[in-house]
């Protein structure tokens, strides 16, 4: 009879600790990290620890035995080995002072492709758009980081151009949503072929050196995004009849026609981008009735957004964002300019310009009659609204009305409950008004009353002294004070104990600080 032996099946065999998974894969810590990362691995705890280690209680990081397997057969393994020979030699060839030699290396070092693994994670493109809120905040991110010898320039290089590329799409699919701008950043959400994708962006501004990341982690998942968005951009790009790599509708005679010139224009996203010729709009007619009242809901609001800003020029000042309020107005059928616009189709002396939007009190003398001076939340909030507001209370140095969350389920209540309570407050600030005169007047005739009716009658009474025992009301009160502490819970007596001790540490510090306060005082004297 076959004797089952402890710890040879169950737990015990599904789980395999870091360290023996290093061994097995014969990789370092780094290089195993960065696998991980690429290929979507990630530690599991087990339920029975001690099953699972051998009887230790010992903390480790565990991995599923199945995962490390599929790792092991991964070609970009011998990429990393291969990336190692070459630093080896590099040093080496450093050390001899070998200029050609270096020159050579660094021409033919190793190189990975990421192709396969984004096909293998992502095996539809459904599943690609569900995790692309995660790829897109990281690149936003990425976008405008400095570089270092970490986040190195092609990377960010690389995260500006797919960035910029995505937010053509979100233009000209006029797919945006919701826009909310925070303290953190720039919220925007956006339908994207059937999906909700939403991100971040954060605002412009100077970004110092942060020590808290570990940026080699965040690389490595940026390295990954940045391939998987190329995918995404070709394939929307496709959707909607747009040239990949994009290329723009028109050229300016002004500016150079080589690739950076090209590349700048395509950042500045206030030029459309061309289409192809016979491309039409495919709409999907296999849809049933149930969903066709929503369908037209959608198309409706979709028109909205459209027409919202169609006949309107919009000139930037120089103080407010330029990506996110060319992005709403280009969406919303507008024309945007800016000084010093790489793409610019109009200058700020254009006497067709409707709208400028600046953040800053205009002196009257600089002010155009023919044009209307907004803040940027009039865009913002106009958007949210599907309707252009009233520009009174966005005139600049207005004091601007509560930029409200599209993204909260209850924006068009919480608005209403918002005017009712400005209605409100008037009529209560009213209403407390005649009550104080009325009370005012009500008290002058008592007053009046009292000295008609008052009668000069003396009594005495004799009195007696009534003294309160301090002691004994002290004595009391702790008294009670320890009887309900004798009906506090178990489980909750040390909770409690810690909050006597907190009171009492804070009324020892209050002493302290008073009486060092009076002593300052004394010596001020």
């Amino acid at each position: 009879m076959h004797i089952k032996k402890k710890f040879e099946s169950g737990a015990a065999t599904n789980y395999i600790t870091r360290g023996r998974a290093l061994k097995k894969l014969q990789l370092s810590l780094k290089d195993f990290r960065r696998l991980c990362i690429l290929k979507g691995v990630y530690p599991h705890e087990p339920l029975h620890k001690k099953k699972v280690n051998k009887g230790s209680t010992e903390n480790r990081v565990y991995y599923y035995a199945k995962d490390i397997n599929f790792l092991a057969s991964e070609p970009i393994i011998r990429k990393f080995r291969e990336y190692k020979i070459f630093l080896r030699k590099l040093t080496t060839a450093k050390a001899k002072r070998d200029e050609e030699r270096i020159k050579t290396l660094y021409e033919n070092r190793p190189e990975y492709q990421l192709d396969h693994i984004v096909k293998e994670r992502y095996p539809t493109f459904e599943s690609a758009l569900r995790d692309l809120d995660d790829a897109l905040c990281l690149l936003f991110a990425f976008a405008v980081l400095p570089h270092t010898k970490i986040i190195t320039s092609s990377l960010v290089a690389s995260s500006r151009r797919l960035t910029a590329e995505f937010n053509h799409y979100i233009i000209e699919s006029n797919s945006l949503n919701k826009v909310f701008v925070s303290i953190k950043g720039i919220y925007y959400e956006a339908e994207v072929m059937g999906e909700r994708v939403t991100w971040i962006v954060g605002h412009d501004r100077g970004m110092g050196h942060v020590s808290e990341v570990d940026f080699s982690v965040m690389a490595t998942f940026a390295e990954f995004y940045v391939t998987m968005l190329e995918f995404v951009n070709f394939r929307l790009y496709q959707s909607v009849g747009l040239f990949y790599p994009p290329k723009l509708a028109f050229k300016s005679d002004k500016l150079e026609d080589d690739d950076q010139a090209e590349e700048g224009r395509v950042y500045s996203l206030a030029c459309p981008l061309s289409k192809f010729e016979n491309y039409e709009e495919q709409i999907d007619a296999s849809i049933g009735d149930e969903v066709d009242n929503v369908l037209n809901e959608k198309l409706c609001d979709v028109e909205k957004r459209k027409q919202l800003f169609a006949n309107y020029r919009f000139w930037l000042n120089r103080e407010v964002p330029k990506d996110v309020l060319a992005i709403i107005i280009r969406s919303c059928g507008g024309l945007v300019s800016w000084e010093n616009c790489p793409a610019a189709q109009y200058y700020e002396n254009d006497a067709q310009i409707t709208h400028q939007i600046v953040d800053r009190p205009l002196l009257d003398s600089h002010k155009n009659i023919s044009r209307c001076y907004v803040q940027p939340q009039w865009v913002f909030d106009s958007f949210n609204r599907r309707s252009c507001l009233s520009i009174k209370k966005y005139l600049p140095g207005a004091i601007l009305p509560p930029h409200l969350s599209p993204f909260s389920s209850d924006y068009d209540t919480y608005e209403e409950q918002l005017n009712q309570l400005r209605l409100l407050s008037k009529a209560s600030a009213n209403v407390t008004n005649r009550m104080e005169t009325e009370a005012e007047n009500k008290v002058q005739e008592r007053k009046k009353i009292q000295k008609e009716k008052e009668v000069p009658i003396i009594n005495v009474n004799k009195g007696r002294m009534h003294k309160e025992n301090l002691q004994k009301k002290l004595n009391e009160k702790g008294h009670e004070l320890k009887l309900r502490e004798m009906l506090i819970p178990k489980k909750r007596r040390r909770v409690y104990s810690k909050i006597k001790r907190g009171i009492k540490r804070r009324v020892h510090e209050e002493k302290k600080l008073n009486e060092k306060r009076l002593k300052m005082l004394k010596a001020a004297d």
